[in-house]
């Protein structure tokens, strides 16, 4: 006769497995952040709504006048209405930047399901007040310009908060992969921003920024509910972040598995709950100059700001050029640039395999960053030749633009923020996150600034200075780039015999 099986095992058996959590914690993480872009893309469809061309809609039924701004929304009908859009755009940017150095410091320090949480439903709050603008009858700028910059601020909660609980669920094995298609959440909430603001820009553009602020806070509402921000509490295994570590390398203050809540041993305290415990001691969250001392934080958070720039500037700007240039309306400008987008999903997910296979994440950027630059010039020149030509040069410049972005925001951000010079401390996953992020932030509020400002002299001058701001991301990754080379060269001279093993 077999023994009877303990209850406590019964019980563990009918509870859901660590895969399980994974794939919950991927799929509202997921979710999250694509309603954080879905709230951000509005603005970019509203943008040609705010100011069109008046004239080609017929005089002023109001005064049979033949004005070029007499269906404007005030007080965007006036000449500098572009730089007016820029200080939208820069509203928020210049406030998500700022808020973002600090955000990563809140998030180690507080629990991330109620930080993100909070964090979206304030931001469908803010969202929701700018398309209230509309329905209330509001023109003045200061109103607008506030309820950017509270957006701003509030937003910064999501992507330190939601890479954090990916990076505890997940070790380093084939994050690139994994991370590159979980990152397509920024994409699939552009596109569905665009798609959702198209619906109602010509007819009550308010709705454009209202049903998106429902959406993410409904999302919220359910991450306080079901997202789980550690394996370690519902009894599940950490992952295991370092595997060159061997068995006689290992520090035995490391391979303590009370240590916290990552150790080098991937094993949580969970499987020696039969053993005696001592209250573990909780290690301090990292601080803000030990995140800059990281190998690699410093290089990849000023690539990031240049690419971000690029990346920002065709998200908030890109509808509007479409319109200018190829002549399309509102709704069919924002539905053509939803393939930039499409191009960013298939850009991230290449840029992920890619560097899982050679295990060169700058390598892979830095090449993606070269191709981007000529590929952004021929655009700019051919890509309104033809509806065929315009969506291939989308897709391919959303590629090699939003790849390089997409993996050092997710699998480089979760590699650096569980360095192996951390020896398991899992509270610096959030700042380095944050800094990486934020770095990058202040780049995304300079593109669309200085697109507003260069756009009057010619969109020559535009793509230009992406070209430039592709050019330099390129240049800062160089010491690291070189550094994957020396450790690739060296197992390969070793084994042609050119250098003793």
């Amino acid at each position: 006769l077999r023994p009877p099986i303990p209850v406590s095992e019964t019980l563990t058996s009918l509870l859901p497995s660590s895969h399980s959590y994974r794939g919950l914690t991927l799929v509202l993480t997921f979710l999250s952040y694509t309603s954080y872009h879905l709230s951000r893309k509005p603005i970019s469809i509203v943008k040609s709504q705010l100011h069109p061309n008046c004239s080609a809609l017929g005089p002023n039924p109001h005064n049979d006048s033949n004005s070029s701004t007499w269906c404007s929304w005030a007080p965007f009908d006036g000449d500098n209405y572009k730089e007016l859009f820029g200080a939208l755009d820069n509203a928020f940017l210049v406030a998500y930047a700022i808020g973002m150095f600090i955000s990563g410091i809140f998030g180690e320090r507080l629990p991330l399901r109620y930080y993100l949480s909070g964090g979206m439903v304030l931001s469908g709050l803010f969202t929701a007040l700018f398309g209230l603008g509309y329905f209330w009858d509001i023109h003045v700028l200061w109103y607008f310009i506030v309820v950017q910059v509270c957006n701003g601020l509030v937003q910064t909660t999501g992507w330190p908060a939601v890479v954090a609980c990916v990076g505890n669920w997940f070790g380093k094995g084939k994050r690139g992969l994994i991370m590159g298609i979980w990152n397509s959440h920024t994409s699939v909430g552009n596109i569905l921003g665009s798609l959702i603001a198209g619906a109602w820009v010509s007819s009550a553009w308010g709705l454009s920024f209202v049903v998106p602020g429902i959406i993410i806070t409904a999302v919220g509402i359910i991450c306080f509910f079901f997202l789980v921000e550690y394996p370690e509490d519902v009894d599940c295994s950490p992952p295991l972040h370092h595997v060159r570590v061997t068995t006689s390398e290992k520090d035995p203050e490391a391979v303590t598995s009370n240590e916290g809540p990552l150790s080098l041993s991937g094993q949580s305290n969970v499987d020696h709950s039969n053993s005696p415990k001592e209250p573990a001691e909780e290690p301090e969250a990292i601080s803000f100059l030990g995140a800059l001392r990281i190998p690699g934080v410093v290089e990849f958070s000023l690539c990031l700001l240049f690419a971000k720039l690029v990346s920002y500037t065709f998200l908030y700007w890109l509808p509007l050029y479409i319109v200018n240039v190829a002549h399309f309306g509102a709704k069919e400008a924002g539905d053509l640039s939803t393939l930039f987008d499409v191009g960013g999903i298939l850009g991230g997910i290449f840029a992920g395999l890619i560097s899982d296979y050679t295990g060169g994440r700058a390598t892979t950027c830095c090449v993606m960053l070269v191709v981007a630059a000529p590929m952004l010039f021929l655009y700019n020149h051919v890509g309104q030749n033809g509806i065929g030509t315009s969506i291939a040069m989308l897709i391919i410049c959303g590629a090699l633009v939003n790849g390089p972005y997409a993996l050092i925001t997710t699998a480089v951000s979760a590699d650096l923020g569980t360095h192996e010079s951390l020896k398991g401390n899992a509270k610096a996953l959030s700042t380095v996150t944050a800094i990486i992020d934020g770095t990058g932030s202040v780049g995304a509020a300079l593109g669309p600034l200085l697109a507003g400002l260069i756009s009057p002299t010619g969109w020559n001058n535009v793509f230009y200075m992406l070209i430039a701001a592709d050019v330099l991301a390129c240049l800062l990754l160089a010491r690291v780039v070189v550094k994957e080379a020396r450790g690739w060269c060296g197992p390969m001279a070793r084994q042609r015999g050119y250098v003793a093993p």
